[in-house]
């Protein structure tokens, strides 16, 4: 099979490209290819004919995207709804990477993909928007929910955390929000999963097991990191509430995904987000 993958500078991308690369052949573009014109759409498509189109490419500064309405609104809503639709003529299909960031549910359920929308910032207002243009314009559509991801290629909390306990003699971690810690390497290969089997259509959710908040993440990342000694010595961590941490956007205190959905239609294995960030963390030894 022949995948077009967008974002292929991303986070997500980056590792998605170089999983593919060696079971598929790959066209990857970012912003060479404008996935908001539909006449470049076309004519990439044209040119070389992929199976499916796997979209990456994202606006992902939450905060930022509270006052950048313009650019945030044309690539995580516009975006999908032009890939959707030129991807329609060509009779193919769209797997398109979302975010828990459309939802804000309660504690203790896990959230279902028939979860009510629910966005409480920009961002996620911008990327419930990009699902229903992408739903409404190809009926070929796969919608991959995630969240809290950490890659090696690129900004993410982990390395965050890293830097500041290598620096501070302190820190202060949120304590009320709750999510899914997800490796984008395993996130990759549950999206290639899906690609290569293109079957039954719709919304699915993906991150790692186990639920934690940003605190109890921040404490994992310290613990392993001074297993590994990636750190010389523990700071403490103190936790925080949402109303004391300020930032632009407002976060769901609670976004933990159910991947039962996904486990089912495409046997995709979800690993233990610890087990993962040990395996994200040798790579910085």
């Amino acid at each position: 099979m022949t995948f077009w993958i967008t974002g292929k500078g991303g986070m997500l991308g980056q590792d998605l490209c170089a999983l593919a690369k060696r079971g598929f052949k790959i066209f990857e573009s970012d912003k060479e290819v404008d996935i908001t014109n539909e006449n470049a759409v076309m004519d990439y498509i044209h040119a070389n004919k992929p199976d499916i189109i796997i979209n990456c490419a994202a606006y992902t500064a939450v905060d930022n995207a509270e006052t950048q309405a313009e650019l945030n609104h044309k690539i995580n809503a516009l975006g999908p709804e032009v890939l959707g639709k030129c991807a329609a003529k060509a009779g193919i299909g769209v797997v398109h990477i979302s975010t828990d960031y459309v939802l804000s549910g309660k504690a203790p359920e896990p959230l279902t993909e028939d979860a009510p929308i629910n966005p409480i910032n920009a961002y996620g207002s911008a990327k419930a928007k990009g699902e229903a243009l992408l739903a409404n314009s190809n009926h070929l559509h796969w919608i991959i929910r995630t969240a809290w991801l950490f890659g090696i290629k690129g900004k993410n909390f982990v390395n965050s955390m890293l830097n500041l306990m290598r620096t501070k003699e302190q820190i202060s971690v949120v304590s009320d929000q709750f999510g899914n810690p997800t490796w984008t390497c395993d996130l990759a290969a549950a999206v290639l999963k899906i690609a290569e089997n293109p079957k039954k259509p719709g919304i699915y959710n993906f991150t790692n097991e186990g639920i934690a908040s940003w605190h109890e993440f921040a404490l994992e990342i310290q613990k392993q990191a001074l297993e590994k000694k990636l750190l010389t010595k523990a700071i403490p961590v103190l936790p925080i509430s949402s109303s004391e941490w300020k930032s632009a956007a407002k976060r769901p205190l609670w976004s933990a995904l159910d991947k039962t959905k996904i486990k089912e239609n495409f046997n995709v294995q979800v690993p233990l987000w610890q087990n993962s960030l040990s395996k994200y963390l040798a790579l910085e030894t």
